[in-house]
Protein backbone atom coordinates (compact mmCIF):
# COMPACT_ATOMS: atom_id res chain seq x y z
CA UNK A 1 0.00 0.00 0.00
CA UNK A 2 1.13 3.51 -0.81
CA UNK A 3 -0.36 6.56 0.89
CA UNK A 4 0.66 9.49 -1.26
CA UNK A 5 0.20 12.98 0.14
CA UNK A 6 -3.08 12.24 1.93
CA UNK A 7 -4.76 14.94 3.97
CA UNK A 8 -7.91 15.13 6.08
CA UNK A 9 -9.56 18.09 7.81
CA UNK A 10 -12.59 17.83 10.09
CA UNK A 11 -15.07 20.69 10.38
CA UNK A 12 -17.14 20.83 13.57
CA UNK A 13 -18.95 23.68 15.27
CA UNK A 14 -17.57 26.25 12.87
CA UNK A 15 -14.01 25.16 13.58
CA UNK A 16 -11.58 23.21 11.41
CA UNK A 17 -8.93 20.74 12.52
CA UNK A 18 -6.45 19.22 10.11
CA UNK A 19 -6.02 15.66 11.39
CA UNK A 20 -3.64 14.47 8.66
CA UNK A 21 -1.33 16.81 6.76
CA UNK A 22 -0.14 15.73 3.31
CA UNK A 23 1.29 12.47 4.64
CA UNK A 24 3.06 9.82 2.56
CA UNK A 25 3.76 6.29 3.76
CA UNK A 26 4.46 2.93 2.13
CA UNK A 27 3.82 -0.59 3.43
CA UNK A 28 5.61 -3.16 1.29
CA UNK A 29 4.53 -6.74 0.65
CA UNK A 30 5.05 -8.83 3.78
CA UNK A 31 6.39 -5.83 5.71
CA UNK A 32 5.44 -4.83 9.26
CA UNK A 33 5.20 -1.08 9.71
CA UNK A 34 4.36 0.45 13.09
CA UNK A 35 2.69 3.86 13.00
CA UNK A 36 3.35 5.42 16.40
CA UNK A 37 2.40 8.65 18.11
CA UNK A 38 0.44 9.99 21.03
CA UNK A 39 -3.35 10.05 21.20
CA UNK A 40 -4.69 12.70 18.84
CA UNK A 41 -1.71 12.58 16.49
CA UNK A 42 -3.89 11.43 13.56
CA UNK A 43 -2.89 7.75 13.49
CA UNK A 44 -6.40 6.29 13.56
CA UNK A 45 -7.66 8.81 11.00
CA UNK A 46 -4.89 7.69 8.66
CA UNK A 47 -5.79 4.05 9.29
CA UNK A 48 -9.46 4.68 8.52
CA UNK A 49 -8.52 6.37 5.26
CA UNK A 50 -6.26 3.45 4.34
CA UNK A 51 -9.19 1.06 4.89
CA UNK A 52 -11.54 3.18 2.82
CA UNK A 53 -13.72 3.98 5.83
CA UNK A 54 -12.96 7.68 5.47
CA UNK A 55 -12.31 9.62 2.26
CA UNK A 56 -9.20 11.81 2.15
CA UNK A 57 -9.57 15.44 1.15
CA UNK A 58 -6.56 15.08 -1.13
CA UNK A 59 -3.87 12.60 -2.07
CA UNK A 60 -3.89 9.02 -3.34
CA UNK A 61 -4.26 5.64 -1.64
CA UNK A 62 -2.79 2.92 -3.83
CA UNK A 63 -3.33 -0.76 -3.10
CA UNK A 64 -2.40 -3.55 -5.47
CA UNK A 65 -1.51 -0.93 -8.04
CA UNK A 66 -4.91 0.79 -8.02
CA UNK A 67 -5.91 4.14 -6.56
CA UNK A 68 -8.72 3.47 -4.09
CA UNK A 69 -9.89 7.08 -4.23
CA UNK A 70 -10.89 6.73 -7.89
CA UNK A 71 -12.70 3.36 -7.76
CA UNK A 72 -16.43 2.86 -8.12
CA UNK A 73 -18.04 1.24 -5.03
CA UNK A 74 -18.26 -2.19 -6.66
CA UNK A 75 -14.60 -2.10 -7.72
CA UNK A 76 -13.58 -0.94 -4.26
CA UNK A 77 -15.46 -3.78 -2.52
CA UNK A 78 -13.71 -6.34 -4.70
CA UNK A 79 -10.28 -4.91 -3.91
CA UNK A 80 -11.10 -4.32 -0.24
CA UNK A 81 -11.04 -8.06 0.52
CA UNK A 82 -7.26 -7.90 0.15
CA UNK A 83 -6.93 -5.66 3.20
CA UNK A 84 -8.64 -6.24 6.51
CA UNK A 85 -8.84 -4.48 9.89
CA UNK A 86 -8.21 -5.58 13.45
CA UNK A 87 -9.87 -3.08 15.76
CA UNK A 88 -8.93 -1.97 19.25
CA UNK A 89 -11.95 -3.40 21.06
CA UNK A 90 -12.93 -6.91 19.92
CA UNK A 91 -16.06 -6.75 22.08
CA UNK A 92 -17.38 -3.80 20.07
CA UNK A 93 -16.43 -5.32 16.70
CA UNK A 94 -18.10 -8.72 17.34
CA UNK A 95 -21.90 -8.82 17.16
CA UNK A 96 -23.02 -10.15 20.57
CA UNK A 97 -26.18 -11.66 19.04
CA UNK A 98 -24.33 -13.99 16.69
CA UNK A 99 -22.26 -17.07 17.54
CA UNK A 100 -18.69 -17.42 16.38
CA UNK A 101 -19.69 -19.59 13.40
CA UNK A 102 -21.90 -16.79 12.04
CA UNK A 103 -19.32 -14.09 12.74
CA UNK A 104 -16.79 -16.01 10.67
CA UNK A 105 -19.32 -16.96 7.99
CA UNK A 106 -20.11 -13.26 7.46
CA UNK A 107 -16.44 -12.63 6.75
CA UNK A 108 -16.45 -15.52 4.25
CA UNK A 109 -19.07 -13.95 1.98
CA UNK A 110 -16.80 -14.31 -1.05
CA UNK A 111 -15.52 -17.79 -0.18
CA UNK A 112 -16.80 -20.54 -2.49
CA UNK A 113 -15.55 -23.61 -0.64
CA UNK A 114 -16.86 -25.40 2.46
CA UNK A 115 -17.47 -22.53 4.88
CA UNK A 116 -17.87 -24.81 7.89
CA UNK A 117 -14.47 -26.38 7.25
CA UNK A 118 -12.93 -22.97 6.63
CA UNK A 119 -14.30 -21.68 9.96
CA UNK A 120 -12.72 -24.62 11.78
CA UNK A 121 -9.44 -24.01 9.95
CA UNK A 122 -9.46 -20.32 10.90
CA UNK A 123 -10.10 -21.03 14.58
CA UNK A 124 -7.35 -23.61 14.65
CA UNK A 125 -5.03 -21.14 12.95
CA UNK A 126 -5.46 -18.61 15.75
CA UNK A 127 -5.00 -21.20 18.48
CA UNK A 128 -8.63 -21.73 19.54
CA UNK A 129 -8.80 -25.48 20.03
CA UNK A 130 -10.68 -27.70 19.91
CA UNK A 131 -12.10 -25.38 17.28
CA UNK A 132 -15.52 -27.05 17.14
CA UNK A 133 -16.12 -26.15 20.80
CA UNK A 134 -15.94 -22.42 19.96
CA UNK A 135 -18.27 -22.43 16.97
CA UNK A 136 -21.51 -21.93 18.92
CA UNK A 137 -20.19 -19.60 21.59
CA UNK A 138 -21.15 -15.94 21.77
CA UNK A 139 -18.67 -13.15 22.40
CA UNK A 140 -19.71 -12.73 26.05
CA UNK A 141 -18.78 -16.38 26.61
CA UNK A 142 -15.19 -15.76 25.51
CA UNK A 143 -12.26 -14.29 27.39
CA UNK A 144 -10.66 -11.06 26.18
CA UNK A 145 -7.84 -12.96 24.52
CA UNK A 146 -10.25 -15.38 22.85
CA UNK A 147 -12.36 -12.50 21.50
CA UNK A 148 -9.28 -10.89 19.97
CA UNK A 149 -8.32 -14.23 18.41
CA UNK A 150 -11.78 -14.52 16.83
CA UNK A 151 -11.36 -10.96 15.54
CA UNK A 152 -8.02 -11.94 13.99
CA UNK A 153 -9.58 -15.08 12.49
CA UNK A 154 -12.23 -12.89 10.81
CA UNK A 155 -9.49 -10.70 9.37
CA UNK A 156 -7.75 -13.75 7.90
CA UNK A 157 -10.91 -15.24 6.39
CA UNK A 158 -10.22 -14.18 2.80
CA UNK A 159 -6.41 -14.41 2.89
CA UNK A 160 -5.67 -10.67 2.88
CA UNK A 161 -2.38 -9.21 1.74
CA UNK A 162 -2.53 -6.40 4.31
CA UNK A 163 -3.93 -6.14 7.83
CA UNK A 164 -4.41 -2.71 9.38
CA UNK A 165 -4.44 -3.14 13.16
CA UNK A 166 -5.58 -0.11 15.16
CA UNK A 167 -4.34 -0.42 18.76
CA UNK A 168 -5.25 -4.15 18.86
CA UNK A 169 -3.46 -4.67 22.19
CA UNK A 170 -4.68 -1.54 23.98
CA UNK A 171 -6.38 -2.36 27.26
CA UNK A 172 -5.33 -6.02 27.22
CA UNK A 173 -3.43 -7.41 30.18
CA UNK A 174 0.22 -8.35 29.81
CA UNK A 175 -0.33 -12.08 29.24
CA UNK A 176 -2.93 -11.48 26.52
CA UNK A 177 -0.75 -8.85 24.84
CA UNK A 178 2.11 -11.30 24.55
CA UNK A 179 -0.10 -14.08 23.21
CA UNK A 180 -1.77 -11.91 20.57
CA UNK A 181 1.50 -10.30 19.49
CA UNK A 182 3.14 -13.70 19.05
CA UNK A 183 0.10 -14.93 17.13
CA UNK A 184 0.28 -11.96 14.76
CA UNK A 185 3.98 -12.60 14.17
CA UNK A 186 3.27 -16.29 13.48
CA UNK A 187 0.61 -15.30 10.94
CA UNK A 188 3.04 -12.95 9.22
CA UNK A 189 5.65 -15.70 9.02
CA UNK A 190 3.23 -18.38 7.79
CA UNK A 191 1.14 -16.30 5.37
CA UNK A 192 3.41 -13.42 4.38
CA UNK A 193 0.74 -10.87 5.27
CA UNK A 194 1.82 -7.23 5.69
CA UNK A 195 0.79 -5.19 8.74
CA UNK A 196 0.21 -1.55 9.41
CA UNK A 197 0.24 -1.56 13.22
CA UNK A 198 -1.19 1.62 14.71
CA UNK A 199 -0.02 2.02 18.30
CA UNK A 200 0.99 4.54 20.93
CA UNK A 201 3.16 1.90 22.61
CA UNK A 202 6.83 2.15 21.66
CA UNK A 203 7.58 -1.24 23.25
CA UNK A 204 5.13 -2.93 20.86
CA UNK A 205 6.70 -1.18 17.88
CA UNK A 206 10.15 -2.28 19.02
CA UNK A 207 9.08 -5.93 19.41
CA UNK A 208 6.91 -6.16 16.31
CA UNK A 209 7.92 -3.86 13.49
CA UNK A 210 10.42 -3.93 10.64
CA UNK A 211 9.95 -0.22 10.13
CA UNK A 212 8.57 2.60 12.28
CA UNK A 213 6.80 5.79 11.19
CA UNK A 214 6.21 8.52 13.78
CA UNK A 215 3.23 10.90 13.61
CA UNK A 216 2.90 14.17 15.48
CA UNK A 217 -0.04 16.57 15.05
CA UNK A 218 -1.07 15.00 11.76
CA UNK A 219 2.38 15.01 10.16
CA UNK A 220 4.98 12.30 9.64
CA UNK A 221 8.06 13.52 11.49
CA UNK A 222 10.36 10.49 11.22
CA UNK A 223 10.46 7.04 9.63
CA UNK A 224 12.97 4.30 9.03
CA UNK A 225 14.10 0.85 10.21
CA UNK A 226 12.73 0.12 13.67
CA UNK A 227 16.14 -0.41 15.27
CA UNK A 228 17.44 2.86 13.87
CA UNK A 229 14.43 5.04 14.73
CA UNK A 230 13.96 3.65 18.24
CA UNK A 231 17.64 3.41 19.15
CA UNK A 232 18.91 6.61 17.53
CA UNK A 233 15.86 8.86 17.07
CA UNK A 234 16.57 12.11 15.27
CA UNK A 235 13.41 14.15 15.72
CA UNK A 236 12.87 15.74 19.17
CA UNK A 237 9.31 14.33 19.32
CA UNK A 238 10.55 10.78 18.68
CA UNK A 239 13.27 11.30 21.26
CA UNK A 240 10.63 12.25 23.85
CA UNK A 241 8.50 9.19 23.01
CA UNK A 242 11.46 6.83 23.33
CA UNK A 243 12.69 8.49 26.54
CA UNK A 244 9.24 8.03 28.11
CA UNK A 245 9.40 4.22 27.79
CA UNK A 246 10.24 2.76 31.23
CA UNK A 247 13.36 0.63 31.37
CA UNK A 248 13.25 -2.73 33.12
CA UNK A 249 15.80 -3.15 35.87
Amino acid sequence: MVLDGVSKTFHTGGRSQQAVKSLSLTVGAGEIVALVGESGSGKSTLGRMALGLLAPDSGRIIFDGRDLTTLAPREFRALRTGMQPIFQDPTASLNPRRPVRELLAQALWKYRGDKQARCIELLQGVGLQPAASFMDRYSHELSGGQRQRVSIARSLALDPKLIIADEPLSGADVSIRGQVLNLMLDIQRDHGVAYLMITHDISIARAFADRVAVMCQGALVESGPADEVLTRPRHPYTQRLVAAVPELA
